[in-house]
C-alpha cells in the first residue's frame, strides 16, 4: 500500500476505534470494511444477517463493526492486502480487483458458466477448497461465493451481438475483459463504485453487473436497457471473498474460533448467495418498475455470444499454462462442481 493512502487508512481506524478496546475481556470486536453502500445486497441481506449470527452465537462477546463503502480509507483494490496486513480484520471483495493474484479462481470466471448464485457459491467455494487454496496463504478464508447470472446493461439497446460492436463497456475483473473484446466491446476495467459515475458522464456506455447491486447504483435510472440471455446463463461471473487477517483470528478463544468455523464455508456461502438471488429478483423488479426495456436473447443469439466468447477459454489455458498451471483441468472441475450442486 502506498504511505500516505496507509497512513489515511490507519488513522481512519483510530478515529472509529477511539477510546473503545477492540480486544477488551468481555467483547472482542472485528472490523469488517467492504465497497459497497450499507443499502446494497450483500451488506444488507449478507453480511448484517451473518454478523447479527455470530453475536448472537458468540452470546454477545463477539461484535462485528461494520465499515461499508471505503469509510476506512483506501481503495477497493486493497481490501485484500488490509486483511492481509491487519489493518482491518475482515474484508470482502470482488476476487478478480487484484488481477494475477488469483488465477486458479478464474476458471469461474469464464464465460457462461453459471446461472443461480447460491448453488453456484457452494460450487465456488468447493472449488476454491480444492484446488485453490495455495491463493489466500496469507489470509484466513471464511467462504468464497459468486453472482447471479450475467447481464449487459447498456445506454442503447443491444439485441444482437452485432450492437454491442465498439461499445464502451465496463468490466470488473480481467477475464470477463478479456471476453467483453471478443465479443467486439470496448472493455474498460473499473471497481463497481465508479460505475455510476461513469455512466452519468457518458465515460461508458454500459456495464456488467448483475441484476442485484444495480438499484444501490441507480443504473436502472441512467440506462434503460438490459439483455439477459435464454435459460438464465449468466454471460460472466465474478468472483467474491470473505477473508479475515490470520492474526485476529488466531487471537480468537477456542471456542469463538468454532463460532466463527461454524458461520465459514459451506454455510456461509450459501447465505451470500442466497442474498444474491433474492437481490437479483429486486434488481429486476426495479428496472421493470421503471418500465425499462429488458431484452431476452432466445437460445439461438444466445448461442451466437457463446460462440463469439469461446476463445477466451482458450486465452486462458494458454495464460495460466505459462504459470504451471493446469486450465483444462481447472475448468472441467469447475464444470463438473456446478453440475453437481445444480442438479
Amino acid at each position: 500500500m502506498h504511505p500516505i493512502r496507509r497512513r489515511t487508512v490507519l488513522s481512519g481506524l483510530a478515529a472509529a476505534t477511539l477510546g473503545a478496546n477492540a480486544w477488551s475481556q468481555d467483547r472482542i470486536t472485528l472490523r469488517l470494511h467492504q465497497f459497497l453502500p450499507p443499502q446494497a445486497t450483500i451488506p444488507k441481506l449478507a453480511i448484517d444477517t451473518w454478523a447479527k449470527k455470530i453475536e448472537k452465537e458468540s452470546g454477545g462477546r463477539l461484535h462485528i463493526q461494520q465499515f461499508p463503502s471505503m469509510q476506512l480509507g483506501g481503495r477497493p483494490p486493497e481490501l485484500l492486502d488490509q486483511a492481509k496486513d491487519g489493518v482491518v480484520d475482515i474484508i470482502w471483495t470482488v476476487l478478480g480487483y487484484t488481477p494475477g493474484r488469483f488465477p486458479k479462481v478464474e476458471a469461474f470466471e469464464l464465460p457462461f458458466m453459471t446461472k443461480k448464485a447460491e448453488a453456484g457459491s457452494l460450487a465456488f467455494n468447493e472449488f476454491v477448497h480444492a484446488h485453490a487454496m495455495d491463493e489466500f496463504a496469507d489470509v484466513k478464508l471464511l467462504c468464497a461465493h459468486i453472482h447471479g447470472p450475467g447481464l449487459v446493461h447498456t445506454l442503447k439497446p443491444v439485441t444482437k451481438l452485432e450492437d454491442l460492436k465498439g461499445m464502451r463497456i465496463r468490466g470488473g475483473s480481467r477475464v470477463i475483459n478479456i471476453m467483453l473484446e471478443q465479443i467486439g466491446a470496448v472493455p474498460v476495467g473499473m471497481p463497481v463504485p465508479q460505475v455510476t459515475e461513469a455512466l452519468s458522464k457518458g465515460v461508458i456506455d454500459g456495464t456488467t453487473i448483475p441484476w442485484e447491486v444495480a438499484p444501490s447504483l441507480k443504473v436502472q435510472q441512467i440506462v434503460h436497457n438490459h439483455t439477459v440471455f435464454a435459460e438464465g446463463k449468466g454471460l460472466y461471473t465474478q468472483t467474491f471473498g470473505l477473508v479475515m487477517n490470520k492474526a485476529s483470528y488466531n487471537k480468537l478463544p477456542p471456542d469463538l474460533q468454532k463460532v466463527m468455523d461454524a458461520n465459514s464455508g459451506a454455510a456461509a456461502a450459501a447465505l451470500f448467495g442466497r442474498a444474491m438471488d433474492e437481490g437479483d429478483k429486486l434488481g429486476l423488479a426495479a428496472a421493470q418498475a421503471a418500465k425499462n426495456n429488458i431484452i431476452v436473447l432466445d437460445a439461438a443469439e444466445t448461442q451466437r455470444w457463446q460462440r463469439a466468447a469461446s476463445g477466451v477459454r482458450a486465452a486462458w489455458y494458454k495464460e495460466v499454462a505459462e504459470k504451471g498451471i493446469d486450465g483444462p483441468k481447472l475448468a472441467a472441475a469447475a464444470e463438473a462442481l456446478i453440475a453437481k450442486h445444480t442438479a
